[in-house]
């Protein structure tokens, strides 16, 4: 490569990170994050390999920090603005994942109103990379509230999650939300490995200071970038179960929504859902497939500038739900709606997070942070393999649970892209493809596969909770049972 296009490279680069820090919110930050390895070719080598690199490092067993008290010391007394009879408990808190470094992850647990203690625990993620599991996943799909338009007060949202599980958001990595490290070079180095790595010692930490969910099943879902952070963690767990002699986690599946697996499939994808949506022209789809390598990084003039051409002819609208409505300006006419999601949802959860008395009832440690919190941060990302679907054949070999769940609203990561990343996977079928209904309506389709089961959730985006929460909730708990979404009732 010539010096002037190294020149030129790198400062695309800067003007993308710069980019990234301003723009916050998931809506984009995946798409930018795909669209800055398409320029770049920026991903880990075909031979990346995250067990290769933990042997290296000996991080097992992990470092292990004082917990006595601090269960009580996490419990939320009470959120600003929450309405009456909230009959669950809330934690919220940190857990130090590397002491000599201060790097500390922040979460939000929320147990089941109903017999918690029987309930399976599970730990939810948000991608991005660089988006938060507070802001989106606790505030804005699948938790126990919903910020109303005036940021200040709280709605139930009676679809939450939390009614078949107790939840765990997690904040990851470091840098992200109220996440943070004294070490300010951590930031520049997050990626891949680091995030499972830390996760991993998150969660073991958080088993010593809830020692009662040591035993419990346990379940990873997520969405979204997820899917590198839910199959490279849940290898390592399964992993490290194997040869430590610290908590064993009962890890017995996944639930990964529009996840972002393989580099390749998700480019194939995406553009034949362009087309089949009528988002692009014709012609500019004839020349993507004639002109486009999508297995090689580096692409021809012609393919870039059909995928820039592509790019123009979509127009300003929502790329994770193609038919929703955008926000414009600081409030929308829909109000908070557990049917029709709130476009300008980002911004409430914005100015609620931002209230000193919304972090204090947190537990926040915003002393630690010289940024107000964001729903998504611009982070350097130093590897992340161009697929993870080697982890996935692992996984399904284990014997877990592996579900992935897609909304069909999506085209960043649609659920075109998921089928050809099974389908490169080449699992015999168990049940064909069909219809699930909910309420007498078809809620979304199902195949299941010899160690994978592959759900739709009709009308939703890539947020599934937000766009359909009644729909998603019904399809986790029928992942949690182990039991294939419902047939019609007659």
């Amino acid at each position: 490569m010539s010096t002037s296009y190294l020149s030129l490279f790198t400062v695309l680069c800067c003007i993308f990170l710069r980019a990234s820090i301003n723009e916050a919110n998931e809506a984009n930050k995946l798409r930018e994050f795909i669209k800055n390895e398409r320029s770049s070719g920026s991903s880990s080598p075909e031979n990346y390999s995250l067990l290769e690199f933990l042997s290296s490092k000996s991080f097992s067993p992990v470092y292990i920090s004082p917990h006595e008290g601090m269960m009580d010391a996490d419990k939320i007394d009470e959120l600003p603005g929450q309405p009456t009879a909230v009959d669950f408990n809330q934690y919220a808190g940190y857990v130090t994942v590397d002491p000599n470094h201060g790097r500390a992850l922040f979460y939000y647990f929320v147990e089941s109103p109903q017999n918690s203690s029987s309930k399976p625990l599970v730990l939810w993620l948000n991608g991005g990379p660089g988006c938060s599991s507070l802001g989106y996943g606790a505030m804005e799909e699948l938790g126990p509230f919903r910020v109303n338009s005036d940021g200040e007060t709280l709605t139930r949202n009676y679809y939450a999650w939390n009614n078949v599980a107790n939840i765990l958001f997690l904040e990851s990595p470091a840098g992200v939300g109220f996440s943070y490290s004294n070490t300010s070079s951590d930031i520049h180095q997050n990626g891949d490995k680091r995030t499972a790595v830390d996760s991993y010692a998150f969660l073991i930490n958080w088993l010593e200071r809830f020692p009662q969910y040591n035993a419990r099943d346990f379940y990873i879902a997520g969405e979204s970038y997820a899917g590198h952070y839910i199959p490279e963690l849940a290898q390592l767990i399964l992993e490290n179960n194997k040869i430590t002699n610290q908590t064993s986690i009962n890890l017995h599946g996944v639930a990964i929504g529009n996840a972002y697996i393989d580099q390749t499939s998700n480019m194939i994808g995406t553009n034949a859902y362009y087309w089949t949506h009528a988002l692009i022209s014709d012609d500019t789809y004839d020349i993507i497939r004639s002109t486009c390598n999508f297995s090689n990084p580096f692409y021809s003039v012609k393919c870039a500038d059909a995928l820039n051409k592509a790019d123009n002819e979509i127009g300003d609208i929502d790329l994770y739900n193609i038919y929703a409505p955008r926000c414009h300006g600081t409030k929308s006419s829909s109000g908070v709606s557990m049917a029709d999601f709130d476009p300008c949802s980002d911004n409430y959860v914005h100015k609620y997070l931002n209230n000193p008395f919304v972090q204090k009832a947190f537990h926040a440690n915003v002393t630690k942070l010289s940024y107000d919190w964001e729903s998504c941060r611009g982070l350097s990302w130093v590897d992340n393999p161009p697929t993870v679907l080697p982890i996935v054949i692992e996984l399904i070999t284990s014997g877990i649970r592996f579900w992935l769940y897609s909304g069909d609203i999506d085209s960043v990561v649609p659920v075109a892209s998921t089928r050809y990343s099974i389908k490169i996977l080449g699992l015999p079928i168990k049940n064909a493809w069909r219809p699930w209904y909910l309420n007498e309506e078809v809620g979304g389709y199902v195949e299941e596969y010899e160690g994978l089961t592959l759900v739709t959730v009709r009308g939703a985006g890539h947020m599934v909770p937000s766009n359909q929460p009644e729909r998603s909730l019904a399809m986790f708990s029928s992942f949690l049972k182990g039991q294939l979404p419902p047939k019609m009732h007659k």
